[in-house]
């Protein structure tokens, strides 16, 4: 028989009345008191909701058969609430909030280093130029057995845990204990953390005597500064046409995405607008400024990865006329979020609007089947075969809308590129895919940069993109490695990716010898996605004003 609990000796009603009764007072202190207000539309609904969750996290604190954790519960509650939303309304925990916000970063206090995890060892991949971890002497290649007395090396140590021991406050002391190619026993290295800048302008070069390329992965606190000087430097070199890559860019602040398309469009032209309720939110964003390129052949690239502030950009200077996209669909990131600092330390980013493109249309795809089928969508966009095939892509004709010049685009989710370039895959076998999977392909590079250390820095990079060449020898020491490491050896999936490897094994040798901008131009040779921007933009296709008609 079930064990029953004694009965009380109130009804519950008894006990209730008043217990409702206090908390309905304490809530109007609190209302009182907090920020938080309830909208005009809807107040008592909004205060009814708010008693209901109180009371029930407080009995199941107070009552629950086991002990919990009352405020990861709010947390997961009020996470699952914001899903019922959208996909981009979200709340991020205070001990989640400072690595949530050091993505949008200009900079930051650390050592100045990028790794990566080879077979579970920290492995040192570039030294930040000029950087503390430089200034200290670590090298391409160095493996870092512990931080400050801590092994981090053989403890599955993941990246961010392995950041959160690299950063710390600017002028403190960091001990780290690296093992070097070469040499039988580890070594000391004392690094004194300084602050290093975060850039969101990845690379900047010229591609031909008079092309530009610009790749910004982000637009972050500095990212319209950075671009600026990247801009000035190109046209002070004779730049008279320019490649945007916007490829893989996820977004962020919007600010500094429309003052970087300011930079393209003459006069006063609307660059955005947002829509929300009411007019709180309501925005129209025009170009002011006169722009350092304003005129001259534009070209955007874009994919399936460019979402939200990138998007804007894409865009607006689509809508005028002012660039060729190029590219495949955007992701379709069309809601603005307003990040809400709470009392807490954690954050609320509410979606407060939704972008509108300057001809109307919409940048936000559908989420009305829910949160997983909207995390999904890219992979059905490859199932249907977007990825490789523009017509597989159907637009409805309520969807279509005309640009300065009357050129025809679509709205409903993304920007649709002017041309489409597939995603190239011939070159992908399931061989290449666990080499990559394994890094076996930037640790070998950086093994063989370190046994060739003094020829290749003796070498001149544009000596060096010239005349090296990965050999068949080399390849198959890769191999050899890679069966050592349990990868039985493929011959028709080597054969199949061996320019790829060629390529991304000259690539990381020339990032370790010459520096990013170097690896960036050694990957231009297999980058088909670049190369037909190249093209696009030298044969005179990115010259809108002259009223080329475009591929749909």
């Amino acid at each position: 028989m079930a064990e029953l609990s004694a009965p009380p000796r109130n009804t519950r009603a008894q006990i209730r009345q008043p217990l409702l009764l206090a908390l309905v007072l304490a809530c109007g202190i609190l209302l009182g008191a907090n920020p938080f207000r309830a909208s005009e539309q809807n107040p008592d609904g909004t205060a009814r909701g708010y008693l209901k969750f109180k009371e029930i996290l407080s009995y199941v604190d107070r009552d629950y058969v086991d002990s919990v954790d009352a405020e990861a519960l709010s947390d997961y509650a009020i996470a699952r609430m914001l899903e019922r939303l959208d996909p981009h309304s979200v709340f991020i925990p205070a001990k989640q909030q400072q690595q949530a916000s050091a993505f949008l970063q200009s900079d930051f206090d650390g050592v100045g280093v990028e790794f990566n995890l080879f077979h579970d060892t920290v492995t040192v991949v570039s030294p930040l130029s000029g950087g503390p971890a430089e200034q200290a002497g670590l090298q391409p290649g160095d493996r870092i057995l512990a931080v400050n007395g801590e092994r981090v090396s053989g403890v599955h140590i993941t990246t961010e845990l392995m950041f959160g021991k690299l950063r710390g406050p600017r002028g403190s002391s960091v001990q780290l204990l690296v093992q070097r190619r070469h040499q039988s026993k580890p070594i000391n290295v004392a690094v004194n953390r300084n602050r290093i800048p975060n850039s969101s302008v990845d690379v900047a070069y010229l591609m031909d005597n008079e092309t530009g390329y610009i790749k910004v992965s982000r637009f972050a606190s500095g990212t319209y500064d950075e671009f600026k000087q990247a801009l000035g430097d190109l046209k002070r070199q004779g730049m008279t046409r320019l490649v945007l890559d916007l490829r893989g860019n996820p977004g962020g602040y919007l600010d500094r995405a429309t003052k970087l398309a300011d930079e393209f469009v003459s006069g006063t032209k609307k660059l955005v607008y947002t829509e929300g309720k009411g007019d709180q939110y309501d925005t129209q964003i025009y170009s002011r400024t006169l722009g350092e390129f304003e005129d001259g052949p534009l070209v955007v690239l874009v994919d399936e990865g460019s979402a939200s502030a990138s998007e804007v950009v894409a865009g607006a200077l689509q809508d005028h006329d002012r660039a060729l996209v190029v590219g495949r669909r955007t992701f379709g990131k069309g809601l603005v979020q307003q990040p809400i600092a709470l009392n807490d330390g954690s954050e609320l980013r509410l979606t407060i609007a939704r972008y509108y493109t300057p001809s109307g249309r919409s940048i936000q795809k559908s989420y009305r089947s829910g949160v997983e089928a909207y995390e999904q969508e890219l992979t059905r966009r490859q199932q249907h075969g977007e990825f490789f095939h523009a017509d597989s892509i159907h637009f409805a004709d309520s969807l279509r809308y005309r640009t300065a010049r009357g050129r025809t685009v679509y709205g409903g989710g993304g920007i649709m590129p002017d041309l489409f370039v597939p995603r190239d895959t011939s070159a992908y076998s399931a061989y290449y895919t666990r080499l990559q999977s394994h890094n076996l392909i930037r640790e070998f590079a950086l093994n063989f940069f370190q046994d060739h250390r003094e020829e290749l820095e003796a070498m001149r990079f544009e000596q060096f993109n010239t005349t090296f060449r990965i050999s068949d020898a080399q390849l198959q020491a890769l191999t050899a490695k890679a069966s050592r490491d349990g990868i039985p050896n493929d011959v028709a999936g080597m054969r199949r990716c061996t320019a790829l490897v060629r390529n991304q094994l000259k690539a990381y040798i020339a990032r370790s010898a010459y520096g990013k901008t170097a690896y960036f131009q050694v990957l231009r040779e297999q980058d088909n996605e670049l190369q037909q921007a190249f093209h696009a933009v030298t044969d005179g296709n990115a010259s809108l004003m002259q009223g080329i008609t475009m591929k749909q």
